[in-house]
């Protein structure tokens, strides 16, 4: 069975650049780099995975793909681009010469304007993606899911991906109304979801692997098995434990899927929806 891990960071931590990671995330204030994920996905047999950039700039790319080359389980980058410049067909044209950059993100969940990826200059951008086979990262929190669907709705042929199943408040237990925005999300059969970053939005200390049942059900109901897909968001999830446990919390919730299905999203779906070679 093909494993990827489709969504974890490298970083060298910078206090300026990084100041997102606040006191209570302490652990994350250091280097998190390919040789320190290497031995772990050797470990649980995973056969590469998906860098996505953590800052929005154009020497994150070079950093990324740097990476990237020099190792070969590194799969694919998702990297950022200014979607509202003026060029963008002209930068994207010069992007694609990188065979391992497959698309893109936008902190979107950090944006000041919860509605940006409707404005005009960003839609522009998202609308010249396909033309050069890029791929999209949706980076939201659960009230920005309304504005995603609209998005997905205005470029149908568009690949995009829901990160982090759009942070539900799991440590509160609450549901409603992220369940029905997912559900009409989901319906536009260009989106996928990434099952990923689900531990951090839970109880860090406390949290049981059932915390996260009703969501999953939702999730993997709504969008089916051809498009949801693994992702550990190491060392993000480094907040609520260790690789193993995050990673424990999907071997035994898809115990339960037939074969194919698991191979599917072990794998099967992040491949095909980066292209991964």
């Amino acid at each position: 069975m093909l494993k990827i891990d489709s969504h974890q960071h490298f970083w060298n931590y910078d206090e300026v650049r990084d100041s997102w990671i606040t006191d209570d995330m302490d652990v994350l204030r250091d280097d998190f780099l390919p040789q320190h994920l290497k031995p772990i996905l050797d470990h649980y047999q995973f056969d590469g995975c998906v860098v996505v950039q953590s800052d929005q700039s154009q020497k994150e790319n070079k950093f990324q793909l740097n990476h990237a080359a020099t190792h070969p389980f590194i799969k694919g980058v998702v990297g950022w681009v200014d979607l509202q410049a003026a060029d963008i067909a002209d930068q994207l044209a010069e992007l694609r010469k990188h065979e391992k950059l497959k698309g893109f993100r936008e902190i979107l969940q950090g944006a000041s304007d919860p509605a940006l990826m409707l404005k005009p200059e960003f839609v522009n951008g998202i609308g010249k993606l396909r033309e050069f086979g890029f791929t999209y990262d949706i980076l939201i929190y659960p009230h920005q899911l309304k504005y995603a669907e609209e998005l997905a709705a205005k470029f149908p042929d568009q690949p995009f991906v829901l990160d982090h199943i759009a942070k539900p408040g799991i440590k509160e237990g609450s549901i409603s109304p992220w369940d029905e925005d997912i559900k009409r999300l989901a319906k536009h059969e260009n989106v996928s979801c990434k099952v990923s970053g689900m531990v951090t939005e839970a109880d860090w200390k406390r949290w049981k692997g059932k915390d996260f049942d009703p969501y999953l059900d939702l999730v993997f109901e709504a969008f089916g098995a051809k498009r949801v897909m693994y992702g550990s968001d190491w060392p993000v999830c480094l907040l609520a434990g260790d690789y193993g446990r995050v990673l424990n919390v999907m071997e035994n919730y898809t115990a339960k899927l037939s074969e194919h299905e698991r191979n599917l999203f072990w794998g099967g779906n992040a491949s095909q929806f980066y292209n991964l070679k």
